[in-house]
């Protein structure tokens, strides 16, 4: 069993704290608040929590809970130190780093005085690069030693919801956390592998990326829910009826499939049904934030793409795929034709392979280049021989995956610019000639 200090005796360090106890790990509640400090140590929670007051009137009877403010007395006892202090905003918006400043300040003093080695892991909510940027280098500071080699280092997002912590705590629907060191990610994944999720062990700053897109995610969704609720009663109808609905859809709407970063979306629904109900919702007065800023984004990816392409000076531009996704000929509303069209505008030429376009065009099927309005000169554009055209190109861009150019497409990254809107294959990332748009 692990010993384990926490620091701050707030609503994520003191459930942490009692569900560490009772789990059998030996754990030090480290506050500045005597008040909190007495109620532990009196068996008593200190805020309103289901089912916490037993866990902690059980973990400090039987000697596995205590709290403290001594610091070096927490740090000496104890293998890890977690820190759970508030992370509020500063005034301009940023995210408050004083108080998690000031405990990696305490503990670092207090790791100078200890031989042995010790692991600190924030459990604040702090954003991408707070753990390289800013405590890391007070720990090292105050402590005279070096993270990832005197002491540990650790970020474990926490993910739990109040009023049902405990819960959450032994059912979590999310694992993941970062470690500098072997010895961390030692003592964080002990402490979890009897739980049922998968252990995600990644570099700190992804493990820092990934609570804030937990916790946007969830502001969006409440937004989205809100904005169809508004639009839905301006129509007479129920926006919880509707919404509960739609989310009994267990295969599209809670699909991983749209969550996967990448080029815009197009096709004959999407963008036509978002526009449609904006125009409603302003025809009925009532606000569009969110359907406004679904389209401002979905351009504003083209234009992202736009400049990536034309950054690199290409003359000739061969296109992966054009239709608006893979598996159709249909171009109705494709970014991919959007983007083609305007680079052509700009006096680039392209070139496009696509399977599926290319067979319509063959067999002179009526709805050949259905959907096009933007790309002139289409079926002269197409071509069969993906190599010819990648020689011929000065830059290649992928926007649909298909599995027999994967392997050319990885060897032409190497010499060529290469700007992928799709993850062709996951095992490439922003690097020299080659280019993803979000990886």
């Amino acid at each position: 069993m692990a010993r384990i200090s926490v620091f701050g005796i707030g609503y994520v360090g003191v459930v942490s704290a009692a569900c560490l106890a009772r789990d059998g790990h030996t754990v030090i509640a480290v506050d500045v608040d005597p008040g909190k400090i007495a109620s532990i140590n009196a068996g008593r929670t200190p805020i309103v929590e289901n089912g916490l007051s037993d866990l902690i009137e059980t973990a400090v009877a039987e000697g596995r809970l205590s709290a403290t403010d001594d610091v070096q007395y927490a740090v000496d006892n104890t293998d890890a130190s977690f820190i759970a202090v508030g992370t509020p905003s500063a005034p301009d918006g940023s995210v408050g780093l004083v108080y998690v400043d000031k405990v990696c300040e305490n503990i670092g003093k207090a790791l100078m005085n200890k031989d042995g080695f010790h692991s600190v892991v924030i459990r604040s909510t702090i954003v991408p690069g707070s753990c390289d940027e800013t405590c890391i280098p007070t720990l090292e500071r105050e402590s005279g030693k070096t993270a990832g080699q005197d002491f540990g280092v650790g970020y474990y997002p926490e993910f739990l919801r109040e009023s049902t912590a405990i819960e959450d705590y032994y059912d979590p629907g999310l694992i993941v956390f970062g470690a500098m060191d072997e010895g961390t990610a030692e003592i964080l994944t002990d402490l979890n592998k009897d739980l049922p999720c998968k252990i995600h062990v990644v570099d700190l700053r992804t493990a820092e990326m990934v609570k804030y897109t937990s916790n946007s995610w969830r502001a969006v969704k409440v937004t989205y829910a809100n904005e169809i609720g508004n639009i839905a009663k301006a129509c007479g109808l129920d926006g919880q009826h509707v919404m509960e609905i739609l989310t009994s859809d267990t295969k599209a709407i809670i699909s991983k499939f749209f969550m996967r970063p990448g080029f815009a979306f197009g096709g004959s629904c999407l963008p036509k049904d978002v526009r449609a109900l904006r125009h409603l919702a302003n025809e009925k007065g009532v606000p569009a934030h969110m359907m406004n800023a679904v389209l401002e984004a979905n351009e504003a990816q083209i234009a992202k793409a736009v400049s990536m392409i034309e950054s690199a000076g290409a003359k000739e531009v061969g296109f992966v795929g054009v239709a608006f996704k893979s598996g159709t000929d249909d171009l109705r509303e494709s970014p991919l034709a959007t983007l083609a069209g305007r680079l052509i505008n700009d006096g680039i030429n392209v070139k496009i392979y696509d399977p599926y376009v290319k067979e319509a065009f063959d067999e002179e099927q009526p709805g050949a280049g259905r959907g096009n309005e933007v790309i002139p000169n289409l079926a002269d554009r197409i071509v069969g021989d993906l190599t010819s055209m990648i020689t011929a190109s000065d830059a290649i861009v992928v926007g649909n995956v298909y599995d027999e150019t994967v392997v050319e497409l990885s060897e032409a990254a190497k010499s060529k610019p290469v700007v992928d809107l799709t993850r062709f294959n996951k095992e490439l990332v922003s690097d020299g000639t080659y280019e993803g748009i979000c990886w």
